[in-house]
């Protein structure tokens, strides 16, 4: 008997001494907050160099980010355009590997293909509760569904964009939704996006979790709320100064999430990543200087980002980072916090920038970036080291090379003046592009054919309206 007894009490004390480990493991696995804004323009942030001078003061909270932490001044979307940025980040892979070189359009029977995995369901398998707050813009259908995906809990809605103010006779896809429970029309979109974020915050501050706050804001409709209008009056365009108000919004709500943070005692176990999904849009108000294009284009005014990074202890203030990188290495760097690195079969595009950001490396290895829309007959472009391919297809044109070292608004074609430069780079863009799949939807697929000089008809006609999602 007393054998029998020795024995469970030695197996009672092994199984708590191995939840107890576990527990602390847990406790220490770093959180990762993502704040995601929508359309901004690269020089709308204090913390951007090139801030103008109208935006210099209004983004305080966001700034710390940068101040309190790292800038990276080489960063980019996967995508020009939400829908497709999103699929890239979300997955850590190259999106039109799958067919989604285009946006989502309103209600389509479609998304990002079940037969990816998302980064949210891997963190999920390593321990973390999850949370998409805001935009999805991923698919309609039920098994495309936020919860469906890997994400614990969603708190936003399944479209594009949707008016700021209450809306009567809400569809069911602009809506916000607690999980699939659509609720009351009222208050603020980015207020409640931000409560919601800290709501999250609270519940489980006593277990890692990974946070993607996917503001609507800054994308269109320009509809600030009567006091932030008020704080950018001193903007002459009134375009841009309700645009103006939008990034006002987001800024606030960020340092309310910030403040969660320290309040629950998270701070410094939590990487805060703070970026855009692709390049402003100028239709609307945003600035891209010194950038050339807009959102939708593969000129850096498309793809090219502001990112801020803060992870107290680990990141070391004031940091500015010029190495390229791009949205797809977001998910390697999250599995490697964790403790573990992204597994071979998973083949992800992206790399983990941990080291590089830590300052425990002093440099990135080159490798070169992709990007594609529209399909096999749409604009493409390829950056590696200082050098850019850019190949507007669509509008007929040749290749062109920049360095963007020297020539960041890409002004000068050099592709004459460095011949190896550029036949090197041009096979390397044909060899990735010919591992690519048509589009599943939109200008290229189905052997669609593609208009010249800029958007589709439908996309032009989004645009005109104000509407480009």
């Amino acid at each position: 008997m007393e054998n029998c007894l020795r024995k469970k009490f030695s197996s009672f004390t092994t199984l708590s001494i191995s939840l107890l480990a576990s527990f602390v493991v847990a406790a220490e696995k770093p959180n990762v907050v993502i704040l995601f804004s929508d359309d901004a323009g690269y020089a709308d942030f204090g913390f951007q160099p090139n801030c103008v001078a109208e935006m210099k003061k209004l983004t305080p909270n966001i700034d710390t980010i940068a101040k309190d932490g790292a800038r990276l001044s080489n960063a980019y979307m996967s995508g020009s355009v939400c829908s497709p940025s999103r699929a890239g980040l979300m997955t850590g892979r190259y999106q039109q590997r799958f067919g989604y070189d285009n946006n989502l359009p309103p209600g389509h029977q479609s998304g990002l293909p079940l037969t990816e995995t998302f980064g949210a369901k891997r963190m999920q398998e390593l321990g973390y509760e999850t949370a998409l707050i805001g935009k999805w813009h991923l698919g309609y259908p039920k098994e495309m569904h936020p919860n469906k995906r890997g994400f614990d809990w969603f708190y936003g809605l399944l479209q594009g964009a949707r008016r700021y103010f209450p809306i009567d006779n809400v569809s069911k896809h602009q809506v916000i939704l607690d999980n699939s429970t659509p609720t009351k029309e009222e208050g603020y979109v980015t207020d409640r996006l931000g409560d919601a974020a800290c709501k999250f915050i609270t519940k489980n501050k006593d277990k890692p979790f990974f946070l993607f706050v996917s503001f609507t804001a800054p994308h269109s409709p320009n509809q600030p709320k009567k006091e932030d209008a008020e704080r950018t009056a001193h903007i002459e365009k009134k375009g841009r100064a309700n645009y103006a108000g939008l990034i006002v919004s987001l800024d606030d709500n960020v340092g309310k999430i910030l403040a969660q943070l320290k309040k629950d005692g998270l701070d410094k176990n939590t990487l805060v990543i703070f970026t855009n999904d692709n390049g402003g849009q100028t239709a609307t108000g945003a600035n891209n200087s010194p950038l050339s294009g807009r959102k939708g284009t593969m000129l850096e005014g498309g793809i090219r980002v502001p990112w801020a990074m803060r992870w107290t202890g680990k990141i070391k203030p004031g940091t500015v980072i010029d190495d390229p990188i791009i949205s797809l290495d977001i998910l390697p760097t999250m599995v490697e916090m964790s403790g573990t690195e992204a597994k071979k079969e998973w083949n992800l595009d992206g790399t983990s920038i941990l080291s590089r950001v830590t300052g425990k490396a002093d440099s990135l290895a080159e490798r070169p970036l992709y990007w594609r829309q529209h399909g096999s007959k749409g604009d493409r472009s390829m950056r590696e080291g200082k050098w850019k391919i850019h190949h507007a297809r669509r509008d007929g044109e040749a290749p062109k090379l920049y360095d963007l070292g020297k020539d960041i608004g890409e002004q000068n074609d050099l592709a004459a003046k460095h011949p190896d430069v550029y036949q090197s780079m041009i096979v390397k863009l044909d060899k990735w592009e010919s591992q690519l799949k048509e589009p599943l939807w939109g200008p290229g697929a189905n052997g669609k054919e593609l208009q010249k000089k800029g958007a589709s008809k439908g996309e032009r006609k989004g645009k005109r309206k104000g509407k480009k999602r």
